[in-house]
């Protein structure tokens, strides 16, 4: 029975700062969906990336900094994975953080002669991590706001842009109080990035 080999390249970025007291056993705990779905029997033997130019996993305990820029071939199941890493990593967390997870089509090649129709699978998914969703929701907030100031500068000066900002804040504060209203506070909200789905132009790596 022969195996296909697996459809994409997963790349993990993100920092997360950590509490003082979290030593490297705690943060191996978080992240043991990761190195399982590798297949590995600890966070060490997985941590390198697959691209030597890639940091992969690295914790620095001078900062209590977190540092993720790894990849590795996977499936869409992934997805499971980084979840469950990400519920893992709230429970360690000393402020909010996005964590970039982007899906790699391998047997996509934009040089290769072929269907000129043909797209490929990438995909792109922002997670987010934090002590409390209100950490979770701010740094939402910040990349939103980035975002669309950032568009919208295009046309319009930075100074005119108060009333978008106070209504960006709104739909936060309004999303904020439906969840303390409703106790739905344990899953970490998750969203598509800005850099399109399925289809879309070729998100480039990270390059270091």
């Amino acid at each position: 029975m022969s195996h296909q080999p697996p459809p994409f390249e997963i790349h993990v970025h993100g920092d997360v700062r950590l509490r003082d007291d979290v030593d490297y056993a705690q943060i191996q705990e978080a992240l043991k969906p990761l190195w399982s779905y590798a297949g590995a029997r600890s966070l060490i033997d997985v941590a390198p990336s697959a691209y030597e130019d890639e940091p992969g996993i690295r914790f620095d305990p001078k900062q209590h900094l977190l540092q993720l820029c790894w990849t590795i071939e996977g499936d869409e199941d992934f997805r499971l994975a980084i979840d469950e890493a990400c519920m893992g990593l709230n429970d360690i967390a000393a402020t909010g953080a996005p964590i970039e997870v982007s899906f790699y089509d391998v047997e996509f090649d934009e040089e290769e002669e072929g269907d000129p129709d043909a797209e490929a699978r990438d995909d792109f998914v922002m997670c987010f991590v934090g002590p409390t969703p209100a950490a979770i929701m701010q740094v939402q907030r910040d990349m939103l706001v980035q975002d669309v100031v950032h568009l919208m500068e295009r046309h319009f000066d930075a100074s005119e842009l108060g009333d978008v900002v106070a209504a960006v804040d709104q739909l936060f504060t309004t999303r904020f109080d439906a969840l303390v209203s409703s106790m739905q506070l344990g899953k970490p909200p998750r969203g598509s990035g800005p850099a399109g789905g399925h289809g879309g132009p070729r998100k480039p790596r990270h390059l270091h």
